[in-house]
């Protein structure tokens, strides 16, 4: 681990099955940017965030080893970034405490995940209210400069820039500022069903799908009758070819749906093949339980070289 290089950190709750839409809306991104050696990429699963929402041991430990397996599948190389569980490193909560104790409740209340519970008067639990700290602390613990986030995710970034200076106002200069990494060209995934690819929608394409799951999908995405090109079945095409790459076989098939579909079929199949391949192998839970082991073991050197200066700065050490 290169402690000279700019540190580059993405964070992803384990709260669901993966499907194309998370890949070409982020994960697609986040790999290319981890694995570029120009800085020292961190990932971690974000398992305590990800306790507002799975409350199930036995869910939470498979949830979090198909994330890892997903990142490894997708193309992120654990010998080159630091993939690790969140729990793993108790600097995390630790952090999160003591930028609690600088904290306002109004200050909390204007983040858009509180905001948006009260809203639907939901029941809010500490957890929810809380994740900006917990959050800021993921950030700041690794001395990150650059976090890339879609744009409703900048304000993330901004709670953690706001808690480095106040810290470094009242305890003295410890915490760099980092910066966002906005992903402009984030895809909206479009579902089978037209709108955007979501598992609450139940519209989705599992992104390790086998051949028949594909068909059946695929077979299911709502076409309109009344043009010569079914709009929802070119949407999720053009993810994977380009415009000039399609041209031609939408005119040759122009008005044919049921070809149109074969052809999606057939072009998702060979794309997600590779990827379900690297997801297969990877049939050990020991093997994956091994490589966020290791990175635990580097991200808590990492994180307790600042912590170390956090406790002094606050007078505990």
């Amino acid at each position: 681990m290169n402690a000279d290089k700019l540190v580059l950190l993405s964070g992803i709750k384990p709260t669901g099955e993966i499907h194309i839409g998370n890949y070409f809306g982020a994960i697609k991104q986040f790999v290319e940017l981890l694995n570029d050696d120009s800085h020292q990429g961190f990932v971690f699963i974000a398992d305590y965030h990800a306790l507002n929402f799975i409350q199930d041991a036995a869910e939470m430990k498979r949830l979090t080893r198909n994330l890892a397996r997903t990142y490894i599948a997708c193309g992120l190389d654990p010998e080159r970034v630091v993939l690790f569980k969140q729990s793993d490193v108790s600097a995390h909560t630790e952090l999160a405490w003591i930028f609690d104790t600088i904290t306002t409740m109004p200050y909390l209340m204007r983040a858009h995940a509180f905001k948006d519970a009260e809203a639907k008067n939901k029941e809010i639990v500490v957890g929810t209210f809380n994740y900006p700290m917990l959050m800021a602390a993921d950030i700041l613990l690794y001395n990150a400069s650059v976090v890339p986030v879609g744009q409703d995710q900048k304000q993330h970034i901004e709670y953690a820039r706001d808690t480095a200076e106040k810290f470094n106002r009242i305890f003295g200069e410890t915490f760099r500022l980092p910066e966002p990494h906005i992903l402009l060209d984030v895809a909206v995934v479009p579902g089978i069903d037209g709108r955007k690819m979501s598992k609450s929608y139940e519209n989705t394409i599992p992104l390790f799908a086998s051949r028949d799951e594909i068909t059946e999908a695929v077979m299911g995405i709502v076409t309109d009758s009344s043009g010569d090109r079914p709009e929802n079945v070119y949407a999720i095409h053009r993810l994977i070819k380009t415009d000039e790459e399609l041209a031609s076989l939408y005119e040759e098939h122009k008005g044919k749906y049921k070809a149109l579909k074969e052809a999606l079929i057939e072009d998702l199949d060979t794309f997600i093949a590779p990827m379900r391949e690297r997801f297969e192998a990877l049939t050990t839970d020991a093997e994956i339980d091994e490589i966020l082991h290791k990175g635990g073991a580097l991200a808590r050197e990492r994180a307790e070289a600042k912590m170390d200066e956090v406790r002094r700065a606050i007078g505990v050490r």
